[in-house]
């Protein structure tokens, strides 16, 4: 549970970000923010509006599957236009400001499983989404939407008690929701700005992917590929070496580990 009642005010209060989070819609229930966050699109919402969800019931995570979303997470989705070359960059992005945030505010530091898990001794405690399309108004969009479990009960979700961690739980300690949405949008603007500018963040993400070394199957849409995860491209998409020796990028996928 939250160490403070939190509102946009609080938010605002504590928030040092030049636009990222700047326009907040804050909820204590949605069916996902991912949802609402497309509604704040189709009317023109501004760049860098964000949604605040307490809790999801029809959270979203990647290929369609739930994310369970109950009281003590954090769920978060921001809009964003950006420039077409950046879009394949944005889970990157997401990822490296999730960890960052993490280790702020916790002091662990996180790990990812390539494109859109963070992990810590293994286990999830955060997920990320990205969407994308184009809006009446403002041209292209994208909603990268961040859940991370931040101080819960997970002993209520039996069915991801033995897959799932939150901070709570790995310090020892109630850790402030208000803490990680700040933090996050903290870092998810600065990252951004990084890359606007040019600086070289794949090496970054390469480094805190679990993923890489490791053989792998990686799903991307119907397409089944096996191999090494050798690397990883300028835009954080995964260099596979597959077991004839060619070496393809993947731009996203489904990632699981072979035995």
């Amino acid at each position: 549970m939250p160490l403070e009642p939190i509102s946009a005010e609080t938010i605002l209060t504590r928030l040092n970000t030049r636009e990222i989070g700047r326009n907040i819609r804050l909820h204590s229930k949605v069916s996902s923010t991912m949802d609402v966050a497309l509604q704040e699109v189709l009317v023109g919402a501004p760049y860098g509006t964000t949604i605040i969800a307490e809790v999801q019931e029809e959270g979203k995570g990647r290929l369609n599957r739930g994310w369970i979303s109950p009281l003590g997470g954090v769920y978060v989705s921001i809009i964003l236009y950006p420039p077409q070359a950046l879009l394949s960059s944005l889970t990157m992005i997401a990822g490296l400001a999730v960890t960052d945030c993490i280790e702020e505010v916790s002091g662990i530091k996180a790990t990812v499983k390539w494109p859109n898990d963070v992990l810590i001794d293994g286990k999830k405690v955060s997920g990320i989404l990205a969407q994308g399309g184009s809006s009446p108004t403002k041209g292209c969009y994208a909603i990268i939407g961040v859940g991370i479990n931040v101080d819960m009960d997970l002993f209520m979700h039996p069915e991801i008690a033995n897959i799932a961690t939150c901070l709570s739980a790995v310090t020892g300690r109630p850790v402030s929701s208000l803490e990680v949405i700040c933090g996050l949008l903290e870092s998810f603007e600065n990252r951004y700005l990084a890359l606007q500018s040019g600086e070289p963040l794949w090496k970054e993400w390469g480094e805190r992917l679990v993923t890489l070394g490791q053989q792998v199957s990686v799903k991307s849409h119907k397409a089944v590929f096996e191999g090494i995860a050798e690397s990883v491209s300028s835009d954080g998409s995964l260099l596979l070496r597959q077991d004839d020796g060619k070496l393809i990028e993947i731009p996203a996928g489904d990632v699981t580990l072979r035995v």
